[in-house]
C-alpha cells in the first residue's frame, strides 16, 4: 500500500510492523465470507478485529475491515468490509491477516509471541554464537526454533530446560551448551 502523498499518519501506518494472525482460505458462502486459520494464540483475538491489513500470496496488500466473525470448528468464518462475493474472495486465498503490532496484548510474564524470537541472535551458555532464530515450526504439542549461523541449522525444542534467558530488547536468547540438546544423545 502506497499512502497518500502528504499524509504523514497514512506514511507512518505503513511503515509500522505488522503481526500475522491468520490465513485466508477458501471463500464460504454466496456473500463474500472467508475461512480463516488463525496463527495465533491470544484468546477471543478474533471477537475484537476490527482494522487488518492482508496480504495476498503475490505481494498486494489490501486494507480491510471485520464486519463479522463466527467459529467454524479449528477455523473462524469471516466478512470483510471490502469483498461482497466468493469471486472477490478468492483472489486474497491463502492471504495472510496481520495487524499491527502496537494492537498485540503484551505476553503474559514468562512468555514470548514467535514474532518477537525471530530474529534473535543465539548464545550458548558460554556465549558462543549459534546463529540467528530464523523460523518457528509448529509440531505436535511443542514448537521448535530454527537456528542459521556458520553454516549450521539446528533446531531447538522450546522448552525451558534449553532456553536459559530471553532478552527482545537485547536481541539475544542464550541456550544450554548444545552438547546437551544436539547429537545422538541429545532428548
Amino acid at each position: 500500500m502506497i499512502p497518500a502523498q502528504g499524509n504523514e499518519e497514512d506514511a507512518a501506518m505503513s511503515a509500522e510492523r505488522m503481526v500475522v494472525v491468520g490465513r485466508l482460505g477458501k471463500p464460504f458462502g454466496v456473500r463474500g465470507l472467508v475461512r480463516v486459520r488463525p496463527l495465533t494464540d491470544v484468546p477471543r483475538r478474533f471477537e475484537t478485529l476490527r482494522d487488518v491489513t492482508l496480504e495476498s500470496p503475490a505481494g498486494n496488500t489490501l486494507a480491510a475491515k471485520v464486519t463479522d466473525v463466527r467459529t467454524d470448528g479449528r477455523l473462524y468464518l469471516v466478512r470483510f468490509s471490502t469483498f461482497s462475493t466468493p469471486e472477490e474472495a478468492r483472489d486474497y486465498s491463502g492471504a495472510w491477516m496481520k495487524i499491527p503490532e502496537a494492537d498485540v496484548p503484551p505476553a503474559p510474564e514468562g512468555h514470548h509471541y514467535q514474532f518477537e524470537l525471530i530474529g534473535l541472535t543465539v548464545r550458548d551458555e558460554s556465549g558462543r554464537v549459534l546463529g540467528t532464530v530464523e523460523e518457528v515450526v509448529d509440531v505436535p504439542h511443542r514448537h521448535v526454533l530454527v537456528i542459521r549461523g556458520h553454516g549450521r541449522e539446528y533446531l531447538l525444542p522450546a522448552l525451558r530446560k534449553w532456553i536459559s534467558r530471553v532478552d527482545v530488547g537485547a536481541g539475544v536468547m542464550t541456550v544450554a551448551r548444545t552438547a546437551e540438546w544436539v547429537g545422538d544423545d541429545a532428548v
